[in-house]
């Protein structure tokens, strides 16, 4: 069969069982229906041959039975799968989530900024009308307060103002499309920061909620409930395995056991406990991250305050980047209240998929069957056997690591997701958890527990085989591939040259597909995005070795050698020169386009003082005064006048 005609079919076949469950009353996602496919077409026990075309009745068996057990609600196995498709449809980890929500966030915000950075205003309606649209531009970036609260909107205005007066639009319209959104983002961090400034101040704030506050409540209340509903579940398993336990040192009591499927609910509540643990790792790590930055920003609202003070004016070199931090910080909290809702409402959605335990188990039951049986929690089993190390001695082609021996000990990835593989497989099914003081087995390069010394030395004698059944029983209880971590080994179970012939290729390139697990990217929309044709990559056996290359530095310890030591004389005496002439020379500045609007400078100078100055005593000289006696000046008995000159002015010496 081409491979295009086996896409076509398995598509009818996903479409014609999701009509058929709907018909029943029951809305199936595709993601389910072709995991479900999957797992049918794995367990021997329905018997479909890898080897050979899909036939019609082969097509209606295939329907049939993932009808039957997608419609049987009361089915331990299949509400565990439901959770695992839900959980992994649902749950990011908080790097993805935030680049996905800030990435939504811009696009959100696409057309208002092309509204802004494309606009082209002359006239001064028009301008207006640009000055109010970055208003409503900051107001949805901050995400503090509506844009139609016209007391939000009024407080905004004034902060922009202050930072970035309308009579500026004319310069900002002549900058490149990047600088303009690269200023907006800058001007909505100043401002949210001047809006949190004035509401520790208690002069503003309108519309801006108290985010730690909130955030000191929520986050002890979310991990207090989840912290309960996870000790209720780890009580659960620790019964369930307790009579599991008991059964199978009774042949009678298994076969009573039976109709029960004891096993499946015990797989469902440890892979509900798994869940919970993950989403209270990330609740847990948010707690830390709202705490520092709480901190973070009692601190600069403090230096705000000190740099400020009563004064009038205050250069922005000084606030502005403090307003910015306080901007980037309130964006983290609200971050984090964004990231616990969502983990709050996973956590909540996740609880339905537990409802078969009640219906089946209820307390009268368990305690019948718990008559005799030791109940044992994980942690008094791994102290029961913490003593119980295996001996190195023992094995010569094996590796074994301890805690004492292995510096990242406590990072190893460990297969089974750290349960016994032995106790698995020698007791059908049954997990219990490993226990690495013994000791950690590597094995083809994976890592293995074990909870006990003899249940180790007997997985050692025949890894293989141990492994072999581990991988049968996965096939027979799908829900194990996502519980124990099987992915890789399920990926390549058919050679690479029947996948590409054959319907069952199609049908496992199907499950890879929708199935989101497989993938590092699992985002919301996933199921959305992947398409039978993006799974080609799977048909490949994963590649183990690369190529690759170290480096090894030449100088290990810091260097101490004196980049500014000059041995040459002539150099130094250029130097000085240099040096010598600056001294001479006036500074100038200029501003160009480019550096426009990058920051403000401002100076102070010191206007001339009247100054006087006094001496020791107060003195003073006196010069004779000028005394000159003309003769004659009248005339005589002749006619010629005779004029006589004579000076009487005193020496200075007499004086």
């Amino acid at each position: 069969m081409p491979p295009t005609q086996a896409e076509s079919v398995i598509r009818s076949i996903i479409r014609e069982i999701g009509q058929e469950c709907a018909a029943h009353g029951e809305i199936v996602s595709e993601t389910l229906i072709a995991f479900m496919v999957k797992a049918v077409v794995l367990d021997p026990s329905n018997g479909f041959n890898m080897d050979r075309t899909l036939m019609k009745s082969d097509v209606q068996n295939l329907v049939q039975l993932c009808m039957t057990r997608l419609l049987d609600t009361k089915n331990p196995s299949l509400d565990t799968i439901k959770m695992q498709v839900y959980f992994d449809m649902n749950y990011t980890n908080r790097v993805e989530f935030l680049e996905e929500h800030h990435r939504v966030l811009e696009s959100r915000l696409g057309s208002v900024t092309r509204e802004i950075t494309d606009n082209r205003a002359c006239a001064k309606e028009e301008l207006e009308s640009l000055y109010r649209k970055i208003i409503s531009y900051v107001l949805l970036r901050s995400g503090l307060g509506s844009p139609t609260d016209i007391k939000t909107v009024r407080e905004v205005t004034a902060a922009l103002q202050s930072v970035f007066p309308q009579a500026e639009l004319g310069t900002f319209l002549t900058l490149s499309k990047k600088d303009k959104e690269r200023q907006l983002k800058e001007l909505t961090m100043i401002v949210t920061g001047i809006r949190l400034f004035n509401r520790d101040c208690g002069k503003g704030g309108e519309g801006v909620d108290d985010l730690p506050a909130v955030l000191h409540v929520a986050i002890p209340a979310t991990m207090q409930h989840i912290d309960y509903q996870l000790e209720t579940a780890r009580s659960q398993v620790y019964r369930y395995t307790a009579i599991l336990e008991k059964a199978a040192n009774d042949p009678l009591m298994r076969a009573e056991l039976q109709p029960y499927m004891l096993k499946e609910a015990l797989y469902n509540i440890r892979q509900y406990e798994v869940f919970l643990q993950i989403i209270l790792s990330d609740i847990i790590t948010g707690a830390q991250e709202v705490e520092m930055m709480t901190k973070q920003l009692a601190a600069h609202l403090e230096q705000l305050k000190m740099t400020i003070k009563s004064k009038t004016a205050v250069p922005t070199s000084q606030v502005f980047p403090i307003f910015i931090a306080l901007s980037t910080l309130w964006t983290s909290l609200q971050d984090e209240t964004i990231v616990v809702g969502v983990l709050s409402n996973l956590f909540t959605h996740i609880q339905p998929f537990l409802g078969a335990h009640e219906l089946y188990f209820p307390e009268r039951v368990m305690q019948c069957h718990l008559n005799g049986a030791t109940v044992k929690t994980d942690v008094c089993r791994m102290k029961e056997h913490m003593e119980d190390r295996v001996n190195v001695a023992d094995f010569r082609k094996l590796e074994w690591l301890f805690p004492e021996t292995t510096a990242n000990f406590d990072k190893l990835l460990i297969q089974y997701r750290g349960f016994c593989a032995y106790t698995f497989a020698a007791t059908d099914g049954l997990l219990l958890p490993g226990n690495p003081a013994i000791g950690i087995l590597k094995y083809k390069e994976k890592y293995y527990t074990f909870n006990s010394k003899d249940a180790a030395y007997s997985f050692a004698e025949n890894p293989e085989h141990y492994i072999d059944i581990v991988r049968e029983k996965a096939k027979k209880n799908a829900e194990l591939i996502q519980l124990l971590e099987l992915h890789q080994q399920f990926e390549t179970l058919i050679p690479y040259s029947q996948m590409k012939s054959k319907f069952w290729g199609l049908v496992f390139e199907a499950y890879m597909s929708f199935y989101p697990s497989i993938s590092t990217n699992s985002l919301h929309d996933l199921s959305v995005r992947k398409t039978m044709r993006d799974a080609d990559k799977h048909y490949i056996k994963p590649i183990t070795k690369c190529e690759s290359s170290t480096q090894t530095d030449t100088h290990i310890l810091p260097p101490t050698i004196v980049r500014s030591y000059e041995w040459n004389e002539w150099e130094l005496r250029r130097k000085a020169i240099k040096l010598a002439n600056l001294r001479q020379k006036v500074t100038h500045s200029v501003q160009t386009d480019l550096s426009h609007l990058r920051r403000e400078n401002c100076s102070q100078v010191y206007p001339p003082k009247d100054t006087s100055t006094q001496s020791m005593r107060e003195d003073s000289t006196g010069v004779p005064r000028p005394q000159i006696y003309l003769a004659g000046l009248r005339g005589g008995k002749s006619r010629i006048t005779d004029e006589v000159k004579v000076n009487l002015t005193r020496d200075v010496d007499e004086t």
